[in-house]
């Protein structure tokens, strides 16, 4: 089997009212997607998605003409790629869905089969009030969440802790509430500073008080020694970071020093899958969890979902949802349905051969760029 073509569809839906996440410097007018499609000489087409692929043109050739399921081969040709500038792990997760077409089984079970379903939770995207908080957390409750991350703004903490404060007052000690702070790295444009330690300690002692499961990126990526007082401090309370950290030894030096509870690397954004899959199954054997970021669309969600049930992650799988700015139909538009949890709160890994995407293809078309 040989690969003869690669191609890329970009995608860009309005948003009507815009998506004001807490980490963008500007409210999002817009929501991009590209769609990478492996093309293979025995007709089985691959899909990825998740990071742009910007620049990609200029290493198509590096995987043209090769055999889609030499994978080893195919993530150390993306590392020497991303090292020039791309990031380019969706093109990994398209060589995955033709192992996974060409086997027979789900992605899941050749990364390991630990189980066909995560619990979930619903990941906010918005600074709200107290009251809209509290109204959302409810309307996540009802669809089946036991778990809600919030998220809280560095120039807004009173605000922040006040809606966590209102969640748990609402929904009681048996509702798990994350915590995202957004310190460890910036969009562009976003040029404020993180704040210090100092304020940072007495935030997150704030936050152990109300039974906060996990804080999330509280410190920016290279203050090591930061994320190992946070553990100090509060030895009731997870510290979770690493969703966009892109580079495999900083991650074995935060395993080897012990930073972190959770580490959170994106398969779609941060590492690639086979990558995640090792680090991990280390982290695991530190008895230290790994459950991955998933802000990306449907498809890239499917990636992270393969490798964390593969591998057992846990004890909760990043769900995207913040209505009404952010739902499944928002997220996933390119799909033939949006990916949803169960009744149960829990989302079940697809047994269809490959991730298990399906593109609306007429959706496809109307929203190319």
């Amino acid at each position: 089997m040989k690969i003869t073509e690669i191609v890329l569809d970009r995608l860009r839906i309005d948003l009507d009212p815009p998506l004001r996440a807490a980490w963008d410097p500007r409210p999002r007018e817009h929501f991009d997607a590209t769609i990478v499609r492996v093309h293979t000489d025995e007709g089985v087409t691959g899909i990825g998605s998740g990071d742009t692929m910007d620049g990609f043109d200029s290493a198509r050739d590096h995987f043209l003409g090769e055999d889609p399921l030499d994978i080893a081969r195919h993530v150390k040709a993306i590392e020497t790629a991303n090292f020039h500038g791309g990031r380019f792990w969706p093109l990994e997760a398209a060589l995955w869905d033709i192992i996974g077409k060409v086997a027979g089984l789900p992605v899941a079970t050749l990364f390991g089969n630990s189980t066909r379903a995560l619990p979930a939770y619903a990941s906010s995207a918005e600074l709200k009030s107290p009251q809209e908080r509290v109204e959302t957390a409810w309307q996540v409750r009802e669809a089946g969440f036991q778990a809600m991350k919030i998220r809280i703004d560095r120039a807004l903490i009173e605000d922040g802790v006040a809606a966590v404060a209102a969640v748990r007052d609402a929904l009681g000690p048996g509702f798990t509430i994350m915590v995202d702070l957004n310190q460890s790295w910036r969009m562009a444009g976003d040029t404020a500073t993180a704040t210090d330690l100092a304020t940072t300690r007495q935030l997150v002692r704030r936050l152990a008080e109300l039974d906060v499961f996990w804080v999330e990126e509280p410190l920016p990526y290279p203050d090591v020694e930061g994320f190992r007082q946070l553990r100090m401090d509060n030895p009731g309370l997870r510290i979770a970071a690493g969703e966009m950290h892109h580079s495999v030894p900083e991650l074995l030096r935060y395993l080897e020093d012990d930073v972190l509870d959770v580490y959170q690397m994106d398969v779609v954004l941060a590492v690639g899958m086979h990558r995640a899959r090792t680090l991990a199954e280390l982290a695991q054997l530190k008895h230290r969890a790994f459950t991955p970021h998933s802000w990306t669309n449907g498809i890239g969600l499917l990636a992270n979902l393969h490798v964390a049930a593969g591998v057992g992650a846990g004890p909760f799988f990043e769900y995207p949802f913040d209505p009404p700015g952010w739902t499944p139909q928002r997220r996933d538009f390119m799909l033939t349905e949006p990916v949803l949890v169960n009744a149960g709160g829990k989302l079940e890994v697809p047994q269809r051969p490959g991730l298990g995407v399906e593109l609306d293809e007429e959706a496809v078309r109307r929203w190319r760029i």
